[in-house]
């Protein structure tokens, strides 16, 4: 069926799960905002994740949701909230089975999504291939909207930050004097072994006399404390001290950022930060061709066994990227 954009004047998008795997829908939200420039763009986020929508300019409106369980007054509240805005179209970005029964009840016209978790209220849909990592998650997302006919040229990652957001840092620091790491990971699967970070720091302060700091955020607090030492007044622990939109201007500000597959890897491709980021390569559905940095200059170092990922490497990857 062809859609005509002249036709459709409001649309919702859902993606209400982390802000990194939020941050890869903002290609294909642009497709939707190039393809049906007539439409307001409605989007479902998870209430932590809404700061960063908030900077996102395709973006006219933003619903909190989290993905928890909620009283039926609750669901039957939002279903009320989307019929009374008359959407023409609904695209659920990640399966949600919520989302394609919130979506039928409120007599959305055109629903697009996965072919499962009730798959079958949906009027356009695609196989969920996800899982086989075969390509960047970006792609998968730009291939669900291709479905309506939505495309854009333009894959590139991008939030608008201003430079005078107080990042917490203090006066002092430039994009020339700082590396950020990231120690942490939400799956412990992917968590590079914490003595390994902490050697890190070290010899990036002391052999590349830059000054690190480290981030994360408050469920990270705990963990801190392995970071607490500082190491000639080079090393600055910034963990659960931002918010997200501080952590992005804080970011912009770093000549470069070390992680784990996380969240912040996605957020410095936002803000043009280059990242070497650490993966496994044994689980396709977790490796660097699924969810690897979109930003330019960034590397990749991927072994099947984290722990064989030596220091000597990150820090050898590293002094190649800042020689960029």
């Amino acid at each position: 069926m062809q859609i005509d954009p002249r036709t459709i004047k409001n649309i919702l998008a859902v993606r209400n799960d982390r802000f990194g795997e939020f941050l890869l829908n903002i290609p294909a939200l642009r497709a939707l905002k190039q393809t049906f420039p007539y439409a307001k763009i409605i989007t479902v986020v998870n209430p932590y994740v809404k700061e960063l929508a908030e900077c996102i300019p395709f973006i006219d409106e933003i619903i909190e949701w989290e993905k928890q369980k909620s009283t039926l007054s609750e669901k039957l509240s939002l279903i009320g909230a989307l019929k009374k805005r008359n959407l023409d179209m609904a695209i659920m970005l990640n399966p949600s089975k919520e989302f394609n029964i919130f979506t039928y009840l409120a007599g959305i016209p055109i629903r697009v999504g996965y072919a499962r978790k009730w798959g079958f209220l949906l009027t356009h849909k695609m196989e969920d291939k996800k899982y086989l990592g075969q390509k960047h998650e970006i792609e998968y997302n730009l291939e669900l909207v291709r479905l309506i006919g939505a495309n854009t040229d333009d894959l590139t990652l991008s939030l608008k930050i201003n430079d005078d957001i107080n990042t917490g840092l203090g006066a002092g620091f430039d994009k020339g004097n700082l590396i950020a790491i990231h120690p942490w990971t939400s799956d412990p699967i992917k968590q590079w072994p914490q003595r390994y970070f902490h050697q890190l720091a070290k010899r990036i302060t002391l052999e590349l006399d830059i000054k690190v700091v480290i981030i994360g955020g408050k469920p990270e607090l705990a963990k801190r404390v392995e970071f607490s030492t500082d190491i000639a007044g080079s090393l600055i622990n910034m963990t659960g001290k931002t918010t997200l939109k501080q952590l992005a201007a804080l970011l912009k500000k770093c000549k470069l950022l070390i992680s784990g597959d996380s969240g912040p890897v996605h957020l410095a491709s936002c803000v043009g930060t280059p990242v070497i980021a650490i993966f496994r390569s044994d689980m396709p559905e977790k490796s660097s061709v699924r969810w690897g940095p979109h930003s330019e200059g960034s590397a990749i170092i991927e072994k099947s066994n984290l722990s064989n990922i030596m220091v000597d490497e990150v820090v050898a990857k590293a002094r190649e990227v800042l020689a960029k």
